[in-house]
């Protein structure tokens, strides 16, 4: 598994990045670092209790404890996409005992659906590590497309221009959609909904032929025999769909749109600390049984430290940002 994730990691970041990570990796931690932590430690999830970031960090939480012996505190800060509780990780004491699991909607797509933000995830965070991506799958609930068949819905819609309606329950979908759309040049209608269960009864009782939604959402319905997916579209195959071919591998090269999460501190966090628990995070994500129990939640593990993260998340942004932007998606 260790394999796969640093082939899932050059295939997000590039080999000469990782080269330069794997360097900095090696070094020692400071005296300050060793003497860190002296209490608990509080990880913000800005989502509600129950929710795969959730149960996801407090996963993280079971195994951090173990290894720094301080009880790690998982707090819930949910409201406003995610806003509410990264603002107040913003304004934390940055000394190294509070940490935020920042998403790609909190720390990379929210500064562009936002009129009204009241933190700067670029400037006010410090990178920690990589925990995992979770892949989208498009899908679809008729007979018209076989699995894999990226090729012919592109060619269905376009020979029946907006015909073709696709579910739509969260912003990372309403993204990943007006890319593709824009990629494929293929003219989809996308029909916006508030939940994923109430998306996925409308495709499997085809009052939607498509939808697009997480694998975590996905999985079930493919097992089920309810939906056939057509494609992943994150950068490799996910052994969480095996055999499900990547959007790019069916003619859009480069097709890269996933929701992913990751662990930030307050700026001005001492760089040693921020080491200390990169590497702890790290491990921990490397672990087999830790794997395991992420790709039942339903995110692929990807273990990144605190210079890979950072240029991940800079990139992210300017992606994110110029799709938001250009499709002229807005919340408010």
């Amino acid at each position: 598994m260790k394999q796969k994730i640093n082939a899932i990691r050059r295939s997000v970041l590039g080999a000469a990045t990782g080269a330069v990570v794997l360097a900095v990796a090696g070094m020692p931690l400071s005296a300050a670092a060793q003497d860190w932590p002296q209490k608990p430690i509080r990880i913000v999830v800005p989502y509600a209790p129950g929710q795969g970031a959730d149960i996801l960090t407090r996963v993280i939480a079971d195994e951090l404890g173990k290894r720094v012996s301080q009880p790690i505190v998982v707090e819930n800060k949910a409201g406003a996409g995610g806003n509410i509780g990264t603002a107040s990780v913003a304004r934390a004491q940055p000394d190294g005992y509070t940490f935020l699991l920042g998403t790609n909607a909190t720390n990379a797509a929210n500064e562009f659906l936002y009129e009204n933000m009241e933190f700067n995830p670029a400037s006010d965070f410090a990178p920690v590590a990589m925990i995992g991506l979770l892949p989208m799958v498009i899908s679809t609930s008729t007979d018209q497309f076989p699995q894999n068949g990226i090729q012919e819905l592109i060619k269905q819609a376009q020979a029946r221009p907006d015909a073709l309606e696709v579910g739509l329950p969260s912003t990372t979908a309403q993204v990943v959609f007006s890319e593709f759309v824009r990629s494929a040049k293929a003219p989809l209608f996308s029909v916006r909904y508030k939940s994923s269960s109430q998306s996925m009864t409308d495709a499997i009782g085809g009052r939607v032929p498509l939808v697009i939604d997480t694998v975590t959402a996905t999985r079930p319905q493919v097992a089920g025999g309810k939906l056939t997916p057509l494609g992943v579209t994150s950068p490799s195959q996910t052994s969480m769909l095996p055999g499900v071919k990547t959007v790019a591998e069916q003619g859009l090269p480069g097709f890269n749109i996933v929701a992913w999460d990751a662990l930030f501190a307050p700026k001005g966090t001492p760089p040693e600390i921020v080491k200390a628990m990169s590497k702890h995070i790290q491990a921990i994500v490397e672990q087999s049984e830790v794997q395991k129990k992420m790709q039942d939640i339903g995110v692929e593990p990807l273990s990144m430290d605190d210079v890979e993260l950072t240029d991940f998340v800079a990139k992210e942004r300017e992606k994110w940002g110029n799709i938001i932007k250009e499709a002229g998606i807005k919340l408010r």
